[in-house]
C-alpha cells in the first residue's frame, strides 16, 4: 500500500495530501534570507499547528531525475566565510553500532563541532556518548546506501530515496528539524538521548526539555522515504514543531527552489522559495524543477499527514 502511494505521488505538481491521509492544516512561514554561499542553510521554513502530535515526511526524487546520469554532489565554498563558526574540540572516532541482513547504523564523532552537547545514543544495550553524526544504511547486494543521517548534537536529519537504477547512489539535499526547535546562531533542537529500535526502525528522542519524540522508517524504497513522525507533548500553535532547512543562491545552484502546495479545489500553487512569506495547508512540497549543480539528485522533502493523535 505505502509503495502504491509513493509512485502515486512521484510527480512534483502531486501532493501526497491529494492521497488517503489526515486533512489537518497546518501554517508554513517562511525565514530565510538570500545568501551567495552555496554551503549555507539560509532557508527555514517552519512548521506551526495548534496541538499536532504526528506527521509525515517523504523524500522523493527531483521531477528530472530520469535525465540525471552523471550527478553533482561535491560542495562549493568558492562564495562562503564560515571563520566565525563556534568550534568545539573532540577525539574523532567512527564505529558500527548496529548491523544485520538488512541493516548497518554508523556512528562519527567529529574533529570539531559547532555545538559542545554531549547525546546519548542507544542501541539495545549499548551506549555511545557524544556522536555528531549516526547514519542508516540498507544492505544491498551490490552496495550499502544511506538513506537517513541525524546529527545528534544540533537535532538535524536528512533523507533520501534508494537510488534510481541508472545511479550508484544519489545525494542528500535539504535538512529538517522536529520537536521544540530553538535558535542561537542558527535553528537547532537540543536532544538529551536517541534510542534506536532495530527491528522497527524506529528512533525515539528525549528533548532537554524532557518533553519526547519519534520517529520511524515507515517505507524505503527506489520510489522513496517515508517517515513517521510524532511528538509529545503536541507544541502550542505559536512554536514550530518541525522545520525545513536547505540552501538557495539561485535556481541553479539549490538545494531547494519551490514551494508547492495545493490551492483552490487542490489546484496545486507554487511559489519560489524566497517570495512566499506564509501559507496554511494539509500538506506542502520543496524542492526543484530546474536542475541544480548542487546537490543535483537530491529529493524534494514533503511535509503531510498532519494529525493531532498519534494513532496511525
Amino acid at each position: 500500500m505505502m509503495r502504491s502511494v509513493l509512485a502515486a505521488c512521484a510527480g512534483f505538481g502531486f501532493l501526497l495530501a491529494q492521497c488517503a491521509c489526515a486533512a489537518v492544516a497546518v501554517d508554513f512561514v517562511n525565514a530565510s534570507r538570500a545568501t551567495r554561499c552555496a554551503e549555507e542553510d539560509s532557508v527555514t521554513v517552519k512548521v506551526l499547528g495548534n496541538g499536532i502530535a504526528s506527521f509525515r515526511i517523504s523524500a522523493e526524487h527531483p521531477p528530472y531525475i530520469a535525465a540525471v546520469k552523471d550527478d553533482s554532489t561535491a560542495p562549493d565554498f568558492a562564495t562562503c566565510d564560515m571563520s566565525q563558526d563556534p568550534s568545539f574540540a573532540f577525539a574523532p572516532r567512527t564505529l558500527t553500532l548496529y548491523e544485520d541482513a538488512d541493516i548497518r547504523l554508523v556512528g562519527h564523532v567529529f574533529p570539531t563541532n559547532w555545538r559542545p552537547d554531549v547525546v546519548d545514543f542507544f542501541v539495545g544495550g549499548s551506549l555511545e556518548r557524544g556522536l555528531h553524526l549516526v547514519q542508516l544504511l540498507k544492505r544491498g547486494a551490490q552496495r550499502d546506501i544511506e538513506i537517513l543521517v541525524v546529527y545528534p548534537a544540533d537535532g538535524y536529519w536528512r533523507v533520501k530515496p534508494l537510488p534510481p537504477p541508472a545511479l550508484a547512489d544519489s545525494a542528500y539535499g535539504s535538512s529538517f528539524l522536529f520537536g521544540p526547535i530553538e535558535e542561537t546562531t542558527r535553528p537547532f533542537v537540543a536532544i538529551r538521548s536517541i534510542a534506536f529500535d532495530p527491528a522497527t526502525l524506529t528512533f525515539r528522542l528525549v528533548f532537554r526539555n524532557e518533553s519526547s519524540g519519534v520517529l520511524r522508517v515507515a517505507a524505503a524504497t527506489n520510489a522513496g522515504v517515508t517517515l513517521a513522525l510524532a511528538v509529545d507533548p503536541p507544541l502550542p500553535a505559536d512554536r514550530p514543531f518541525a522545520a525545513l532547512r536547505s540552501m538557495f543562491v539561485t535556481p541553479a545552484q539549490a538545494d531547494v527552489a519551490v514551494a508547492r502546495w495545493p490551492g483552490t479545489s487542490l489546484a496545486p500553487v507554487s511559489a519560489p522559495i524566497l517570495e512566499f512569506g506564509r501559507f496554511r495547508t494539509t500538506s506542502a512540497r520543496f524542492g526543484r524543477i530546474a536542475q541544480s549543480t548542487h546537490n543535483l539528485s537530491a529529493p524534494d522533502l514533503v511535509f503531510d499527514a498532519f494529525d493531532v493523535t498519534t494513532s496511525r
